[in-house]
């Protein structure tokens, strides 16, 4: 079993700000640790839920208090409403015949 290491958030914006917010969230550089990255948003460009595939939770929480990370922050935080997150550890479901 292959286990992943998974940051999700989940942020509200404000209506009519998906662009702003989408050049906002964008770092300005990458972890070596991060794996993946996927974003996900509503219908109505309101809500916006990342999911970010990490080599460990210690490489996720150092990110996390990072200089960029930080920053990165701050320039979204003139558009969320709200904010959510959590740090998961899983594993991909085999799905359909094998």
């Amino acid at each position: 079993m292959v286990e992943h290491f998974v940051w999700v958030t989940t942020r509200r914006i404000r209506p009519g700000a998906l662009e702003a917010f989408e050049r906002a969230w964008r770092p300005d550089q990458y972890p070596q640790a991060l794996r993946r990255a996927y974003a996900y948003w509503s219908e109505d460009g309101q809500e916006i839920t990342g999911v970010s595939f990490w080599d460990t939770k210690e490489a996720c929480d150092s990110w996390r208090a990072s200089a960029v990370e930080t920053q990165r922050r701050e320039a979204m935080a003139p558009y969320v409403v709200e904010e959510q997150e959590g740090f998961y550890r899983g594993r991909e479901l085999g799905v359909g015949p094998a």
